[in-house]
């Protein structure tokens, strides 16, 4: 793309990889996210493959309830970490929030007498509907409480879409406040939530005397001190960075603008951003225009309607790519990934796929 590397030999801009994500030891955590749709799992697969290359052991975690990593892999995977088919230091596992949740208040009840369980199961299940996002919280403190105790040197994370990938993200700031009003609440009237609870028929007590309220407020403590902890480590670079992932089109640019934006909001590090499905990122549009005025005659009709369309798509995209390394080319390592005549899927493909991430495309050829 002669427009951009001309723009790229006036100023001094990042290496346009993944290299410096791989090369970077203390990383612990690595998102990726963005639009759906645009390429988010094959870039976490290819990122955990190479950071497999630097590292003893990396996981890859879906955050998304719809789990595509089994299907990127073609390989079945579970809530439990399961070592990657050909490899002997790479794993996979898909969490579920709904499984979380449900433990968290299985634990709960166990913990509880039999005549308690009722109690407790309403006292959370109109704690849930008071707090909106609550019951999404405490499974995120849960995995994330899981993940800090195992051991790997990088947990890569394949989130959701956007929109629900902020809300994960968010929960950090957003359960401290609303965590420590409830807090604030016990304090005032501690003794007369017992009462209350003991008017409910919570007359018994849990194995270490707590009653239902005291098992609820207790487990709310500690999400509280898991969620305080992880959100000192997210507004850490050099434990956690975030890849923003985008197709050259207006909505995913959009998207990807605002995803940046809300990003620098929460004091999550952000300089990395993959451009997938870009066709022919070595060559721009007007080199591929003047190939085809001078083929032109040459070819049938249908091949120049084909032709034609595919001019058409290749001028879009250069507009948004343009716009891309406008935005972010100063600080942002921005990678373009080739638009394939296939599908990435399997070990073998997305282990070549990968090395695309790690050698850039030569924008000057």
């Amino acid at each position: 793309m002669a427009e951009f590397s001309d723009a790229l030999d006036d100023i001094d801009v990042p290496d346009p990889s993944l290299m410096n994500v791989v090369e970077q030891d203390t990383l612990k955590w690595v998102f990726v996210g963005g639009k759906g749709g645009v390429g988010k799992t094959t870039t976490s697969c290819c990122l955990s493959i190479q950071l497999a290359k630097k590292r003893e052991k990396v996981l890859i975690v879906s955050t998304d309830p719809a789990h595509n990593l089994s299907d990127a892999f073609c390989q079945k995977f579970g809530r439990d970490p399961m070592l990657v088919n050909g490899f002997t230091n790479l794993y996979v596992m898909e969490i579920d929030a709904n499984a979380d949740m449900d433990k968290i208040q299985g634990e709960m009840s166990a913990a509880a007498g039999d005549d308690e369980q009722s109690v407790l199961q309403s006292l959370m299940g109109d704690l849930t509907s008071s707090i909106p996002g609550i019951d999404e919280a405490m499974s995120f403190s849960e995995l994330m409480k899981q993940v800090q105790t195992m051991d790997y040197d990088t947990i890569v994370f394949d989130t959701a879409p956007t929109g629900h990938t902020l809300r994960l993200l968010s929960f950090p700031t957003m359960m401290e406040k609303a965590l420590g009003k409830v807090m604030d609440l016990k304090d005032k009237f501690g003794g007369m939530l017992s009462s209350m609870t003991g008017l409910m028929g919570g007359s018994a007590q849990g194995p270490n005397g707590e009653n239902p309220a005291d098992m609820m407020l207790g487990k709310l403590e500690e999400t509280r001190t898991i969620i305080n902890k992880v959100n000192t480590m997210f507004q850490d670079p050099t434990i956690t960075t975030f890849v923003c992932v985008c197709i050259p089109e207006f909505l995913s640019i959009f998207e990807t603008e605002r995803l940046v934006q809300e990003l620098s909001k929460f004091g999550i590090d952000s300089h990395n951003v993959v451009i997938n499905q870009v066709l022919f990122p070595e060559k721009d549009a007007e080199e591929l225009a003047e190939w085809f005025e001078a083929e032109s005659p040459k070819l049938s009709k249908e091949a120049r309607e084909i032709c034609s369309k595919m001019m058409a798509r290749k001028k879009m995209q250069d507009k948004y790519i343009g716009q891309c390394f406008d935005l972010y080319g100063d600080d942002f390592h921005i990678v373009l990934q080739p638009l394939l005549d296939h599908e990435v899927r399997g070990v073998e493909k997305l282990t070549e796929f990968s090395e695309t991430l790690v050698n850039p495309v030569d924008l000057e050829e």
